[in-house]
């Protein structure tokens, strides 16, 4: 029997040519009548009177009469400027930017003072660690010269690419987007500054972000040029400098710390990566890289130690390969997993 509900589900599928989004998820059904095999559908799309919808339109007919109706009648309406504004789009259908007032993501930059400390492990699994608590999350791979982000969470797969508009690659909850993406055969980036800044600009602009509650930012370490256009565009961005307890490493990120303070930019706090390695026979900690470096950067940022990392690799799953991306239940999982609880915190209080 040709039901309301059987309708609905079937719709899930047609997405709406604009948006890039299923019909049902935006709401975008208004009504459904069903009498005697005859199917009469209202629908609301963000542009009327186009070839697309008439595309759409031979794509609603065809998927509810497989489903069993006998004939379908169609009227098209446009979503009102409250409902675009919420998918993300203002009302003459241009795309919002992550830089326009009124978005509510809050940006989050992990950053170090130099290569080599685990910059980027820390923001992978601090992005999965804060989707597995129900955030929205995405994350921008803005070392430009080293990205690794595709690498470290199992990303084999290339963003889709429509019109001018890129859509993120979805890992673990977490919607990404990386220079990776866009260089053949792991090719070495020789751009200069300003070209840079322009891709690093199109990230923010021209990606198809769904809604999200934080995103994070994976610089480059020092700074330089990128790390210096990124502080520049944001209109306010929160901070976590990551350091090794090694007393130049900390004495390094400390730089980067002072270049978030001048550009007004808030410290959320220090990650002492490989603070230590735990024995698996012993349960004794050896401080390989020392001690008390995290400690005196935060004692000198006035800021907090967000977590003490130990040394360590999660167990490889080879039919969900990623090879940096802690298990919540991993004692370094439930590491990254408190120190999401405390960004919330911090953030949200």
């Amino acid at each position: 029997m040709l039901t309301q509900e059987k309708i609905l589900d079937a719709l899930k599928t047609v997405r709406e040519p604009f948006l890039n989004k299923s019909i049902v998820e935006i709401d975008g059904i208004r009504e459904i009548k069903i009498k005697d095999g005859l199917v009469s559908i209202k629908v609301a799309i963000s542009k009327t009177g186009t070839q697309e919808q008439l595309q759409l339109q031979q794509q609603i007919v065809s998927t509810v009469k497989e489903v069993g109706a006998q004939s379908v009648g169609l009227r098209f309406e446009q979503l009102t400027d409250e409902e675009m504004n919420k998918l993300g789009v203002d009302p003459n259908g241009a795309p919002k930017s992550l830089l326009d007032e009124g978005v509510r993501t809050t940006f989050i930059a992990v950053t170090s003072g130099k290569g080599g400390v685990g910059k980027s492990t820390v923001s992978v699994n601090l992005a999965t660690s804060l989707a597995r608590l129900g955030k929205k999350v995405g994350i921008i791979d803005a070392d430009i010269y080293g990205f690794s982000v595709p690498d470290m969470m199992g990303i084999e797969e290339k963003p889709k690419v429509k019109g001018e508009r890129i859509y993120p690659v979805n890992r673990f909850g977490v919607q990404v987007i990386s220079m990776g993406f866009f260089v053949q055969d792991n090719s070495p980036i020789i751009w200069r500054g300003p070209m840079l800044g322009k891709m690093l600009n199109n990230f923010f602009t021209q990606v198809e972000w769904d809604e999200l509650d934080y995103l994070i930012l994976d610089l480059p370490p020092g700074t330089g040029d990128v790390a210096l256009d990124v502080h520049n565009m944001l209109p306010s961005s929160k901070e976590i400098i990551v350091t090794t307890p090694h007393p130049t490493a900390a004495f390094v990120a400390a730089r980067a710390g002072v270049m978030a303070i001048k550009t007004e930019h808030e410290i959320l706090g220090v990650v002492e990566n490989m603070a230590y390695f735990k024995s698996q026979l012993t349960g004794e900690k050896e401080f390989v890289f020392g001690q008390g470096g995290g400690k005196r950067l935060a004692q000198e940022l006035q800021t907090d130690i967000l977590a003490q990392i130990p040394l360590g690799q999660p167990e490889i799953d080879e039919e969900d390969f990623a090879p940096s991306i802690y298990a919540p239940d991993h004692s370094i999982g439930q590491i990254y997993m408190k120190m999401a609880q405390k960004v919330i915190d911090k953030i949200e209080a």
